[in-house]
């Protein structure tokens, strides 16, 4: 797998800017630490996300979340054996996946996923050859992966090389996809053997 290049100096100069603007503070999405388990919700509800620039190190791969480009995730479980309060946090959408479905694997049970939403964001494209996408680390731009559209099979990479582009609007994925190649699919469909293909293609 090719290394990203670094944030601060890969001298990737912005492409065009895309779809929508940034969240309003007024979403409803803020940035909120959770007592209890990791994951702990109560009374039934969604816990909702939290920001992830703030070094946080990726629970899969052990990466530093903001110093990387590329979608990223946060899962919260019934419990896991860990001192945090909130979520699983995850440098890529295939490390949020691979995590989920190791520990589901394991015995835990998750309560809920949310990756970045590109269609909530101005996000810029490098001008390699096979681009990286910029990150989104404020809570309010993530959404639940029930109402995520993802982008698999694209050219466009993120921390761990190729990457699942999520996007709210189905018309914003369905463009994205003919731009940059792959096919949309509901976030909620993504299983094991189509994670697996999107890592092994990052080694190719």
């Amino acid at each position: 797998m090719t290394d990203p290049p670094d944030r601060q100096t890969a001298g990737r100069p912005p492409a065009s800017p895309t779809r929508r603007s940034l969240l309003t503070a007024g979403s409803g999405l803020a940035a909120v630490g959770l007592a209890g388990c990791l994951g702990g919700a109560t009374d039934g509800e969604l816990p909702e996300p939290v920001s992830l620039n703030a070094a946080q190190a990726c629970d899969e791969c052990a990466m530093i979340i903001q110093d990387h480009p590329g979608p990223t995730g946060q899962v919260y479980f019934e419990s896991l054996h860990d001192d945090r309060d909130g979520p699983a946090w995850f440098c890529s959408g295939v490390c949020a996946y691979v995590y989920r479905f190791n520990r589901v694997a394991e015995g835990a049970t998750p309560i809920g996923t949310y990756l970045t939403d590109y269609s909530e964001i101005d996000y810029e494209l490098s001008d390699d050859p096979d681009p990286f996408i910029s990150p989104a680390l404020t809570a309010e731009t993530f959404a639940p992966e029930s109402e995520l559209f993802a982008v698999v099979g694209s050219d466009v990479r993120g921390a761990m090389g190729a990457d699942v582009i999520p996007f709210s609007a189905r018309e914003d994925a369905e463009s994205f996809a003919s731009a940059h190649g792959g096919s949309v699919r509901a976030a909620s469909d993504i299983d094991r053997e189509l994670i697996d293909g999107v890592k092994a293609a990052s080694t190719l």
